[in-house]
C-alpha cells in the first residue's frame, strides 16, 4: 500500500467489488437467477455475470439504472475529494438567484 499506483488500483478494485456484490445481493434477494435477471433486462446471462464479477470495471450508469429499476432499487453515485477541506476550493462560487419580474407590481 506504500506504492501510490498500487493503492489507487486497490481502491478502484474495491469499488468495483462493492458494485458487484450489491448487484448479486439484490438479485438474490429478489429471488432471481442471473438468467432470469438477464431476461428481464433483455440482455445475456453472460452480461449479468460480468456485472457481478469483482474484476469488472465497465459498469455504465445506464445499465446500473436498468438493473436497479428491475430490482426495485436506486443508484446513488457519490464523488468525494481525496483531501478534506479542499472541496470548498474546488467548487464554484454560488450564483445568486434572482427572479426577473415583468409586468406591474402587485400589492
Amino acid at each position: 500500500m506504500r506504492d501510490p499506483a498500487f493503492a489507487a488500483r486497490f481502491k478502484q478494485a474495491g469499488e468495483a467489488w462493492d458494485v458487484a456484490l450489491q448487484i448479486a445481493a439484490l438479485r438474490e434477494q429478489a429471488g432471481l437467477s442471473q438468467t432470469e435477471l438477464a431476461r428481464k433486462l433483455k440482455t445475456s446471462q453472460q452480461q449479468i455475470s460480468r456485472l457481478e464479477s469483482p474484476g469488472y470495471e465497465g459498469h455504465s450508469l445506464s445499465m446500473l439504472r436498468r438493473v436497479a429499476k428491475v430490482l426495485h432499487a436506486r443508484v446513488r453515485v457519490v464523488i468525494e475529494t481525496d483531501s478534506p477541506g479542499k472541496a470548498e476550493a474546488l467548487a464554484e462560487a454560488p450564483t445568486p438567484y434572482r427572479v426577473k419580474r415583468t409586468g406591474p407590481k402587485s400589492s
